[in-house]
């Protein structure tokens, strides 16, 4: 067989097979040739770029700026939802592109600590479900004092615990206590300390990034700044993590003395083997460059808008 016969019949058959939908015994009929051979020429044809295959996952990642982050921030994994022209449905792309690598992080784990907010309901709303025994999901910190919203924390560990048919933990207190004895005894009470005995095992974290913002729309909180963080310029707060503040470079700006977050110890949370952070808000990309240069995160999921944004800071 001549390159030209042999090429025509190449495109032939890759067309009886991937366009008209043959099957390799219809074809092997149509054209008197064997079963083996029509799958070696399939494969030929592939070789020969006479066939090329392009699958267009809804949840393709951006391999390249996942890469550009590797080399400013080397530690965290990256998972970095590429863009497509869908914008209608962009959100919904990224939660259940978050859901699904947040979910495959969560798998062989125990108990699964998480905050609160828009896009942790939303992510929670997108996971599958996945039955599982004995695992347990729990907040480590107090609530965020938002009671009428759906994503407080003490709804969102009940709403993922549904998801996987396990239990779940609150802490029925607020996020932040400004006496450090009335912290010190409400661990204590037996409504609070199992919780909190739990949440000291924790295998996995998820949560977002906060900003001053968040500070500033609970009413309770934006009236005792500086009460909550004493001798803190707010000017110089560039994110929250954990609920508490740090600089645009990543330092904490404020140490055990004076945290008055109810919950786990920072250095605690610090040890959880995996922290995984999830943002979609371009508007957040200073808050999650100052987190990312604290090294509070060993997985971060983003979009690719705020992933150039944090970009278009560091270059």
């Amino acid at each position: 067989m001549d390159q030209e016969k042999d090429t025509s019949l190449l495109v032939d058959l890759a067309q009886d097979y991937y366009l008209r939908h043959l099957n390799l015994g219809e074809i092997a009929k149509k054209y008197n040739i064997s079963r083996y051979k029509i799958s070696k020429y399939l494969n030929e044809a592939i070789e020969k770029n006479i066939v090329t295959i392009t699958i267009n996952s809804p949840f393709a990642r951006s391999h390249d700026l996942e890469n550009k982050f590797k080399q400013f921030f080397p530690n965290p994994n990256f998972y970095i939802l590429k863009n497509t022209e869908d914008i209608a449905h962009e959100d919904d792309r990224f939660y259940s592109f978050a859901a699904k690598y947040l979910q495959n992080l969560i798998k062989g784990k125990k108990i699964i600590g998480l905050t609160w907010g828009d896009t942790i309901y939303h992510v929670i709303d997108s996971f599958q479900s996945v039955p599982k025994e004995n695992m347990v999901f729990t907040q480590f910190v107090g609530e965020n004092g938002k009671h009428n919203s759906l994503a407080g924390s003490m709804r969102m560990v009940q709403k993922v615990a549904v998801r996987y048919n396990g239990t779940y933990l609150t802490i029925d207190a607020p996020l932040y206590i400004a006496n450090k004895e009335v912290r010190r005894l409400l661990a204590l009470e037996p409504a609070i300390q199992p919780t909190l005995a739990t949440a000291q095992q924790l295998d996995l974290i998820f949560t977002s990034v906060g900003t001053i913002d968040s500070i500033n729309s609970v009413n309770s909180w934006y009236n005792s700044e500086d009460i909550l963080f004493p001798k803190i310029n707010p000017n110089s707060i560039a994110a929250l993590v954990y609920g508490r503040p740090i600089d645009k470079d990543g330092n904490l700006l404020i140490d055990n003395e004076h945290d008055k977050v109810f919950g786990i110890s920072f250095k605690k949370t610090m040890e959880v083997p995996t922290r995984v952070a999830i943002v979609n808000d371009k508007f957040k990309f200073l808050a999650l460059k100052a987190a990312l240069n604290g090294n509070y995160f060993t997985d971060v999921i983003l979009n690719e808008p705020t992933a150039n944004k944090v970009l278009a800071e560091l270059e």
